[in-house]
């Protein structure tokens, strides 16, 4: 494999109540209060097209996760066979970037209010991206 190494700017971080991983959802149906996505203010452009009600897929950089896992229990439960982590969504893997589907609640200039996020306080955005349709339906 290439040792080629890849740089990643955060675009903005996640103002959350969750501050415990062991605490928090494993996914952000299951419970996840709302949160902020709190963007760069030169980000301010790119979101201009966004507002309450559309869903959008946020990437996050997981940097309280472990980087050199390759087998989990899924949803950490010991009872649950071994799986490879990239049949999971463990926040624990080589490249731990996180992928959230959220609904937009609020925008408040750079700051998005949403719902359904997982993530911790202070976690990195690296990426936001829009719901496109199902293959089916294009």
């Amino acid at each position: 494999m290439s040792k080629a190494r890849y740089e990643i700017r955060p675009i903005g971080w996640v103002e959350s109540p969750l501050v415990d991983r062991d605490l928090a959802p494993k996914q952000g149906d299951e419970g996840a209060p709302d949160a902020w996505l709190v963007l760069d203010p030169n980000m301010r452009a790119g979101i201009r097209d966004f507002a309450i009600g559309i869903e959008i897929i946020v990437l996050t950089w997981l940097d309280r996760a472990g980087r050199d896992v390759l087998v989990v229990h899924p949803r950490g439960d010991p009872n649950n066979p071994v799986r490879g982590v990239f049949s999971t969504r463990s926040p624990d893997r080589p490249n731990p970037i996180g992928l959230h589907v959220v609904q937009i609640v609020g925008i408040d200039d750079t700051r998005i209010r949403v719902r359904n996020l997982e993530a911790l306080d202070r976690t990195p955005i690296v990426d936001i991206k829009p719901i496109l349709e199902p293959l089916g339906k294009r």
